[in-house]
């Protein structure tokens, strides 16, 4: 994992992207996403605090779901 960079700076993104990682961006409130780089940023609806800092993370495993139960009959 990266250092955490002011949310300022969100714009630079697109010079610190790699393959196989992501951000993960953190708001006033504690709240975390990750994302890809795109500017202007897409918010969650339900963050209502602003990003306040970001930073480079490696992405995560994809992970295989539990099989839906057949319906009883």
């Amino acid at each position: 994992m990266s250092e955490w960079i002011d949310f300022e700076r969100w714009p630079d993104c697109t010079h610190m992207e790699r393959p196989g990682y992501v951000f993960e961006v953190r708001n006033g409130d504690g709240r975390i996403m990750l994302t890809p780089c795109t500017v202007p940023l897409q918010l969650p609806f339900d963050w209502t605090s602003p990003p306040v800092r970001f930073r480079l993370v490696e992405e995560p495993r994809p992970r295989h779901s539990t099989p839906v139960p057949r319906p009883r009959p």
